[in-house]
């Protein structure tokens, strides 16, 4: 059992969790979850969840637009 004074760290986001970190709506997040495009675990029925490592992957994969030369 976890003292009261020990913090747990949270592996996963919540998808509402989540759209705020990345400054999305719900909406938009669930549906890119839908897509496959958020990585999600799906913990039963009704719930999902982000890993937060999963989610740095594919924000560190994301490739950054290139800036025009002169």
């Amino acid at each position: 059992m976890i003292a009261n004074s020990e913090r747990v760290e949270k592996l996963t986001y919540t998808v509402e969790e989540c759209a705020a970190v990345l400054g999305i709506s719900r909406a938009t997040a669930y549906a890119l979850a839908k897509e496959g495009r958020l990585p999600v675990i799906r913990i039963s029925e009704r719930r999902l969840v982000v890993p937060k490592a999963a989610l740095q992957r594919m924000l560190d994969s994301a490739s950054l637009p290139q800036e025009p030369r002169a």
